[in-house]
């Protein structure tokens, strides 16, 4: 199964982060995707609380990719940067910082030198790190990608940060051609041990599809970069929704 999918890799990774020709921005203040709540679990996030109380909440974003937003309308239009919009509303009066590091193909491994370049740059009360996606697609090593989460965890708990992990990207053709499960069992049991918040991007991706509410691979040619905005603001608002949350839960 892995050297099928490894024969697929780059159309796969394609398909997953590219789109089509620019049309409009879609913006942050549109409808909510209507994400189940059973999707959304989060963990108290007691740094973020504490930096928001201060006034600023400054957040790392990590990943491949998908951090930088191909495929759709801009930068502007990539989940963190809508991520940005949408905490700065949740919390007036608070300064929020969203800082972005990864590159298309990279995996766990490499996104150590990333948050260990950025935690010295300066606090970061709030790190979010997607993986699994380019492990999943390449069939690497499942223990390797745990041990790598596991060591920038200690990172960022020993910054005084908390830590969110974004599970793999989800698609009819991973699903089919991948052992996904492994490498999502894997950041969940990653989450758990290190007391981290998990955001199932896999499961939230698939109930958004199976709804009809977003579905980037059967969007018409001439939509996909409209789809593709669309999936960047669902995420970016069960994010905020999550983060909201824990931060209430750490207030308790």
């Amino acid at each position: 199964m892995r050297r099928r999918a490894a024969r697929f890799v780059p159309a796969l990774l394609l398909l997953l982060a590219a789109g089509a020709p620019l049309l409009a921005p879609v913006g942050v203040l549109a409808a909510p995707c209507g994400a189940p709540d059973e999707l959304i679990e989060p963990a108290p996030l007691p740094a973020a609380a504490a930096a928001i109380s201060a006034g600023s909440l400054p957040v790392l974003v990590v990943g491949s990719a998908s951090v930088s937003g191909p495929g759709g309308s801009g930068s502007e239009s990539a989940y963190p940067a809508q991520l940005q919009a949408l905490l700065a509303r949740a919390f007036p009066g608070v300064r929020v910082e969203v800082a972005v590091r990864g590159a298309r193909g990279t995996l766990a491994a490499e996104h150590l030198a990333l948050i260990r370049d950025a935690l010295a740059d300066g606090r970061r009360a709030l790190v979010l790190w997607q993986a699994g996606t380019v492990e999943t697609v390449r069939g690497t090593d499942v223990g390797e990608m745990t041990d790598a989460i596991q060591e920038g965890a200690e990172r960022v708990r020993e910054a005084g940060g908390d830590l969110i992990l974004l599970d793999p990207q989800w698609s009819r053709f991973l699903r089919a051609n991948a052992d996904v499960e492994s490498y999502r069992d894997a950041l969940r049991a990653a989450a758990a041990a290190a007391g981290a918040g998990l955001f199932s991007r896999y499961a939230l991706m698939g109930a958004w599809a199976e709804a009809g509410t977003v579905d980037v691979e059967r969007a018409p040619q001439g939509l996909k970069v409209v789809e593709v905005d669309k999936l960047n603001r669902c995420l970016a608002q069960g994010l905020e929704e999550m983060i909201a949350r824990g931060v209430a839960e750490a207030r308790r």
